[in-house]
């Protein structure tokens, strides 16, 4: 079974409700071949006039030549226009469904994939894609209708001096076959080049904080000399070989040129056609010689804009989102792992054989040292990975088995890292939907983001990655954010750690008041008074769970947390 297209629904999407205006540009096109002949007519009966000496044929040519100048400028004006509201509406159509399919892969999908390229088919690829695929298609369908219009009025004028030229016309032809599988190969090699030298930019940008720390200006600017080399080699080669296939084209397109000329020149000497019909022949010729010379390699850039539209296809069918049962955003039992282990690829796995629950609408506490697991174990049960040995439930269902956007509905995640766009503090606690005021209020309160809204308003704008606020106002909004959102279950990893002590007690507090949410809080904060109010604590160590069980219990046993809690204590 032949399998599907993957250029093919980006082709429908830049169609999508673009039909009657893709055709009317088209019929445009089509119209528009014919101003050539009828500037080549013009110009050979003025020849014809000028070698009778008939004046008054000249004006009778005149007036009407005005009169199609003027229809000839607003019929350009009009396709023009038609033409840019065509790829405006094409471009975004492409991009949105881009984006959509992005979108519709699960977090484990997109973690295991480079930015880069998409970065690189959203933007670069798509100019290419308008100008070397719909630009392309609307050259060439009119092109027919050219060269058909050109030889009926050259085998009307001469039918030996037409023969003459189409078997000419062959020349630049090959020419423009032969080099273009060449254009096509250098064209994907630019793609796959620019893809990485995006991403490695985007690294180096997002990591520019560490290089100026660690003082690795010179050594970075290696890197992105190494990246820029490369894909500018691949441009290189891109624009010499399509130098080379121009230049042997025009080669071949003077030689036909010339040939038609002195072979037209030498039946006028003999009589067998006018001067005025050398002078339509070599008008005629160099339109229709543009076509000709450009249909091959026209249609090698189409192949090759093509191939970038099947591979945004490609990247996106990768790692695609897994499909699963859909659930209810309600957690009824509770959430069990037992004997899971699990590790990011060869070697010492982070989490060995762990076995606990998380029963529905209690709190529990999660603390360990650093690289224990903790955040691993977090991102796990937000199926960021299926690939662990074991058994994790969520209502007595194997997590694999659960549809991701169902377990999104489920669970949130609020992690040391926040992200923010840049836009206001409001839009960025309600992520761009609709809420009641009084819901967002009310998350605004609980997470101790009221005093920032007071004092800088829902309005004011967060800037690009959330620069403008500190890191505690940036961690209150993505606590305000997950409040909001009200999923039954709440995922904190060290959620107020950049909090200072009194606003991450309260905002701890307001999270351990909620009634009917599951909470499972990675901290480092060992404060007796907070820790008492979990109804369990569960203490890793080296991927291991070594201690369960409520505060009291544990620090009665005196053993891992009595001697966490004692230590910090000192």
């Amino acid at each position: 079974m032949k399998s599907p297209d993957p250029a093919r629904p980006y082709i429908r999407a830049m169609l999508e409700r673009n039909r009657p205006r893709f055709f009317i540009v088209a019929v445009f096109g089509i119209a528009l071949q014919l101003p050539p002949l009828v500037i080549s007519w013009i110009l050979g009966e003025v020849i014809d006039i000028v070698e009778a000496g008939e004046a008054a044929r000249l004006s009778r040519v005149l007036w009407p030549t005005a009169v199609f100048l003027a229809a000839l400028l607003a019929a350009e004006l009009a396709h023009a226009r038609l033409r840019a509201g065509l790829f405006r509406r094409a471009v975004s159509q492409y991009r949105a469904l881009a984006f959509r399919d992005i979108s519709d892969k699960s977090i484990s999908a997109f973690s295991r994939e480079n930015t880069g390229r998409y970065l690189a088919v959203l933007t670069s690829d798509v100019e290419t894609v308008q100008t070397d695929y719909l630009e392309t298609v609307l050259w060439l369908i009119p092109r027919p209708v050219g060269i058909v219009g050109a030889l009926w009025m050259m085998l009307r004028r001469s039918p030996l001096l037409t023969v003459i030229t189409v078997a000419l016309s062959l020349l630049p032809i090959v020419t423009s076959l032969l080099f273009s599988p060449g254009l096509t190969r250098r064209e994907r090699a630019v793609s796959d080049q620019n893809e990485g030298f995006v991403g490695t930019v985007k690294d180096l940008l997002s990591g520019f904080s560490v290089i100026k720390s660690f003082k690795a200006e010179k050594e970075t600017a290696q890197v992105f000399k190494a990246a820029n080399d490369a894909v500018e080699r691949a441009r290189e080669d891109r624009r010499w070989w399509a130098s080379a296939m121009s230049a042997a084209g025009e080669l071949s397109a003077v030689v036909m040129q010339l040939g038609i000329f002195f072979l037209g020149a030498l039946l006028a000497i003999r009589g067998r056609i006018t001067p005025g019909t050398v002078l339509i022949f070599v008008n005629l010729i160099s339109n229709l010689l543009f076509a000709v010379q450009n249909i091959p390699q026209e249609i090698a850039r189409l192949r090759a804009a093509r191939g970038l539209i099947g591979k945004l296809g490609t990247v996106v069918s990768e790692n695609v989102s897994r499909s699963g049962e859909a659930v209810e955003p309600v957690l009824r039992d509770g959430i069990e792992l037992q004997n899971v282990t699990f590790g990011y690829g060869e070697g010492e796995p982070v989490l060995k054989d762990l076995s606990m629950k998380l029963e529905a609408g209690r709190s529990y506490a999660l603390v360990g040292a650093s690289g224990s697991g903790k955040s691993t174990l977090l991102n796990l049960l937000m199926g960021a990975s299926t690939d662990y040995a074991g058994s994790l439930t969520v209502d007595g269902r194997e997590l694999r088995d659960i549809d991701p956007d169902s377990l999104y509905d489920l669970m949130s995640l609020i992690g040391q890292s926040v992200f923010l766009f840049d836009d206001t503090v409001r839009r960025n606690i309600t992520m761009f939907r609709d809420f009641p005021d009084e819901a967002v209020e009310a998350a605004v309160e609980r997470s101790g983001l009221a005093p920032v809204l007071r004092e800088k308003g829902g309005d004011y704008r967060c800037g690009e990655g959330g620069r403008d606020l500190s890191g505690g106002e940036r961690q209150r909004v993505s606590i305000a954010r997950a409040l909001l959102r009200g999923t039954p279950v709440l995922l904190l990893d060290e959620a107020t750690s950049a909090l200072d002590n009194e606003t991450a007690r309260a905002v701890t507090e307001a999270i351990l008041d909620l009634r009917g949410l599951t909470r499972l809080v990675v901290t480092h904060r060992l404060d007796p008074a907070l820790l008492s109010r979990y109804d369990a604590v569960f203490v890793l160590r080296s991927g291991k769970l070594v201690e369960q069980g409520p505060y009291a219990d544990l620090m009665r046993k005196k053993g891992a947390l009595y001697a966490m809690v004692t230590l910090a204590g000192e």
